[in-house]
């Protein structure tokens, strides 16, 4: 296994991303044109995983509103004007290049996340990954009706979860 770096993501990176998407998330289908639109929406949150062997993951997150997800596969069309958080929408990674790269994105995210004066990082965990997220400070909320029939969209093993940054 070849040595990963994170970088920003670039419209080149659009087929590779979508590629991976697609592998890594099958149950969850997003189009390109969906996830053109968050890196084009905010590009300092998108970046990809370098190896040798290519793109082997990629990260996406915005600004968006705290218990507010996203509808998979649905366009954002633009970005709220007093967002809450960054909202960590996808961190995929082939299985052989995971040690250690979710903690390096997030360590990111939340540089950007101080610097855009954001003190909260949210995501919605799938496929039961409520364990790593714990392991990087995100806790589990509590959802209410409303959120907890938006999480069934995203599949069953779905928890959503915060991390904040004022207590780090």
């Amino acid at each position: 296994m070849s040595k990963t770096h994170w970088r920003p993501a670039h419209t080149c990176d659009l087929p590779a991303i979508s590629a991976l998407a697609a592998r890594i998330h099958p149950a969850l289908p997003e189009r390109a044109e969906v996830l053109a639109e968050k890196m084009r929406l905010y590009p300092a949150g998108c970046r990809v995983l370098g190896a040798d062997e290519g793109i082997v993951g990629y990260g996406l997150t915005h600004p968006w509103m705290q218990y507010r997800i996203p509808p998979l596969d649905s366009f954002l069309h633009e970005l709220p004007d007093r967002a809450d958080c960054l909202y960590l929408h996808d961190l995929a990674v082939l299985s052989g290049f995971r040690g250690g790269v979710a903690r390096d994105y997030v360590a990111e995210i939340e540089r950007l996340a101080r610097a855009s004066h954001i003190a909260t990082l949210a995501l919605v965990s799938v496929y039961a990954t409520r364990p790593l997220w714990e392991r990087v400070g995100f806790r589990a909320v509590t959802a209410d009706a409303e959120l907890r029939t938006k999480l069934e969209s995203y599949g069953e093993g779905t928890t959503y979860m915060l991390r904040d940054l004022a207590a780090t």
